[in-house]
């Protein structure tokens, strides 16, 4: 399997499936060891303090059976830091390495799943899987296509964070579309002040009771929904992004669209600007005084042009689709047998992800943002090395 590796000068590379370590239970190795999910994180500067309990912060976002709005699985998501962090917690400079072992992948369950390996789950990765893969293929909850490898990503997210958090650049994400209920537009004013006030993690706290509210009646249907999460990115320094195929938009659009179940992405104003006119969709610039740098009156461009940060908030929204395992009768087909039947595939699995996506995708920008940055400071050093004024208009 190629394509487990994100970003080039800050970049993490995860391994782990749904059920790693479920074959492998063994009296003679420790059971953190069974299998689970790992990142090794290349490019982490020396002299960085990383704790568990600071990756344990990011990843509790996410971590399963903690509301009626997630999947029942209970997963401990302890981390083990085991390289690339030495005395006082402070990093070497070497690559980082960490694990997450899977703690909630009992026999019951993987019988479950194996008694419907040969059939095609509907929404899921399951044939495209089988016809990559064979009959080698990991059809034990959904293998490395489940939301299960996303922790990974967490994980390696957290440490991006911690580098991040020293140059002022804050990263939120949060619910604002659920089953078509909308919320109201939000700032990242009233991001900060609301979030994770919901099991939702909505800002608008009265849709998001009406959200929840609906949820629990899709649930009880045994059936699942979709929803948009918006992610912004404040403090991002401009000039950020390589022109023309690595293009900050395009990096940050590959970090937002390899997350499953993510079906769309749109920047400030996104499909907006088909509707409007030049003069309606520019942001004009202005010199501020205060700051001496210019800014723009309006941010309808998320943030970015020419695909590189101007120096506002970068605004983005990404739409997921429903959880496709549901607890219905569906129409399906046995690969061994070369039939079509009808089937419910019986699963533990969230009602929408969107409750536990946000941390992912804040993760996802982070470690986005932070390689960007690596390699405009890398430009910018040697650029100066020639014309020390370079930059200066």
């Amino acid at each position: 399997m190629l394509g487990n590796t994100f970003g080039r000068a800050f970049r993490i590379t995860t391994s782990g499936e749904s059920y790693a370590g479920g074959f492998r239970k063994n009296p003679a190795i420790p059971q953190e060891l069974y299998g689970g999910q790992m990142v090794i994180i290349d490019g982490v500067p020396p002299g960085l303090k990383i704790t568990a309990q600071a990756i344990h912060e990011e990843l509790d976002k996410r971590r399963p059976g903690l509301t009626s709005v997630s999947t029942p699985r209970k997963e401990a998501d302890r981390v083990y830091i085991f390289s690339g962090v030495m005395e006082d917690d402070l990093s070497t400079g070497a690559p980082v390495g960490m694990i997450i072992p899977n703690s909630d992948i009992e026999d019951v369950h993987i019988r479950q799943h194996k008694e419907n390996k040969n059939l095609v789950r509907p929404g899921q990765a399951s044939y495209t899987y089988y016809k990559k893969y064979g009959r080698y293929y990991d059809w034990a909850g959904a293998g490395r296509a489940s939301a299960r490898e996303t922790v990974a990503r967490v994980a390696g997210g957290a440490v991006a964070k911690l580098i991040l958090d020293k140059m002022g650049i804050d990263v939120i994400a949060y619910v604002v579309e659920s089953h078509g209920i909308k919320a109201a537009p939000v700032t990242y004013e009233t991001a900060k002040a609301n979030y994770r006030k919901n099991e939702l993690n909505c800002p608008d706290l009265h849709k998001a009771q009406e959200m929840i509210e609906d949820l629990e009646k899709v649930k009880a249907a045994n059936d699942s929904c979709g929803g948009i999460v918006e992610v912004v990115a404040v403090g991002v320094p401009a000039g950020l992004g390589e022109p023309v195929f690595d293009k900050l938009s395009a990096t940050i659009a590959h970090a937002m669209m390899s997350i499953g179940g993510v079906k769309g992405i749109e920047f400030g104003e996104g499909f907006k600007h088909a509707a409007m006119t030049g003069s309606q969709s520019n942001d004009t610039p202005y010199f501020d005084e205060e700051t001496g740098k210019i800014r723009f009156r309006t941010n309808r461009a998320g943030g970015l042009l020419g695909g590189i940060s101007n120096g506002e908030e970068i605004r983005l929204r990404i739409a997921c689709k429903p959880t496709p395992t549901i607890l219905q009768q569906q129409s399906t087909v046995d690969i061994t047998k070369r039939k079509s039947i009808d089937h419910v595939f019986a699963s533990r699995s969230d009602p929408t992800i969107c409750a536990r996506i946000y941390p992912v995708c804040e993760a996802m920008m982070r470690i986005a943002l932070l390689d960007a940055i690596y390699m405009a400071e890398g430009y910018k050093s040697i650029s100066s090395v020639i014309d020390p004024g370079w930059d200066k208009l």
